[in-house]
């Protein structure tokens, strides 16, 4: 195994459990569109690795070797933000798409929320697969599960704001994160809307769109209704 400094970001969906609760012609169209939800967010962060897509989440690495703190920082409210935009671009063509399905409809309740955090990780290569590992893998992943209120947000680990906080100019929210096997950490929780806020607005879908979408949904959605593949299951925490 070879070992170096990462800033790792997840990205993970809100409302993904409630939402893939459905009948099964909108449970297919529901496994499409979260599908192509999760691609438009990866695609909008270039400059990071796809290291897994674990559910309703995508799990991003960047090397961090040539990075000091405040250039950390200001890397993972980028890349959330050019995500967040992204997915809320798709979220629109989906849930006005012309199918009347739930999984379509629905869609419009999904929400994004990030985690950031830097450390040492290791890579391990099984077989063909290759992933990363160490303790910081394992905090970034625990401290999904937190207390923080708002909506959509960027929460960075303490390791991470503390490092770079000069980076960081909007309104900050101290957490405290009771993370199971290293007990209480501190976490900084950042409003993303505050961090989108000099963005014009997300534009209009378009009509080709959101029939190119419609047809999408029907043909991609095939082999999820008649059980030729299976469904995502939900991000682990642990």
């Amino acid at each position: 195994m070879t070992s170096a400094r990462a800033l790792l970001l997840i990205a993970d969906m809100g409302g993904y459990t409630a939402y893939m609760r459905t009948h099964r012609f909108s449970l297919a169209h529901a496994e499409v569109n979260t599908g192509r939800l999760l691609e438009r967010v990866i695609d909008a962060a270039p400059g990071f690795d796809l290291v897994e897509i674990e559910g309703d989440a995508a799990f991003l690495s960047l090397a961090a070797d040539g990075l000091d703190g405040e250039a950390a920082v200001a890397a993972a409210q980028r890349a959330a933000v050019e995500m967040h935009r992204a997915f809320h671009v798709e979220r629109q063509y989906v849930a006005t798409n012309l199918c009347p399905c739930a999984g379509c409809k629905e869609a419009k309740a999904l929400t994004l929320k990030f985690v950031a955090h830097v450390g040492d990780v290791a890579t391990q290569k099984i077989r063909d697969r290759s992933k990363l590992v160490g303790i910081d893998v394992i905090l970034v992943h625990r401290l999904l599960k937190n207390p923080v209120e708002l909506r959509e947000y960027v929460l960075l680990s303490e390791d991470l704001f503390t490092s770079g906080a000069a980076a960081v100019t909007h309104p900050v929210q101290q957490v405290a994160v009771n993370v199971e096997g290293l007990g209480a950490v501190q976490g900084y929780a950042l409003d993303i809307h505050d961090l989108a806020a000099g963005l014009p607005p997300l534009p209009a879908p378009s009509w080709g769109g959101r029939l190119g979408r419609t047809f999408a949904a029907a043909g991609q959605g095939m082999p999820y209704l008649l059980g030729l593949r299976r469904g995502r299951e939900p991000a682990p925490v642990g």
